[in-house]
């Protein structure tokens, strides 16, 4: 069983749907905002989901750990941390450019960066942290 305040998947992409009530459980401990939540599990979603499928690829033999923290009475974090090699998070394409609008995938960092009040990497890229002010 995880603990209410870390998520431990093996890297099949069906355990993307754990997030939500890891999210839920969350939002009613912490009484998050309706609005806040929908960030929350969109920003959440993309990075598990990156995890898995880029970080360690689908190889369900490797985890994805989630983990979340209250930095401050308003703010809190989630760190998705995968086992793979990390990747070059400041070269990523833009998905508005016109030669990326029409091509699959390559959202999920862009919309983190929208919907967060802060991300940053480390280890390399293996792990992503991303911030709500709440």
């Amino acid at each position: 069983m995880n603990h209410p305040l870390m998520l431990k998947l093996s890297s099949d992409p069906k355990n993307v749907e754990c997030v939500e009530p890891f999210v839920e459980k969350l939002v009613e401990k912490y009484h998050i905002s309706p609005d806040m939540y929908g960030n929350i599990l969109i920003s959440l979603t993309e990075a598990v989901n990156n995890a898995i499928r880029h970080g360690n690829c689908n190889d369900q033999n490797k985890m994805v750990k989630v983990s979340m923290q209250q930095v401050t009475e308003h703010k809190i974090a989630f760190h998705v941390s995968d086992e793979g090699s990390g990747f070059d998070f400041d070269s990523v394409p833009d998905p508005t450019s016109p030669e990326n609008l029409l091509k699959m995938g390559g959202r999920g960092v862009f919309l983190m960066r929208q919907l967060c009040d802060d991300i940053r990497f480390h280890d390399n890229g293996s792990t992503v942290e991303i911030q709500f002010n709440i």
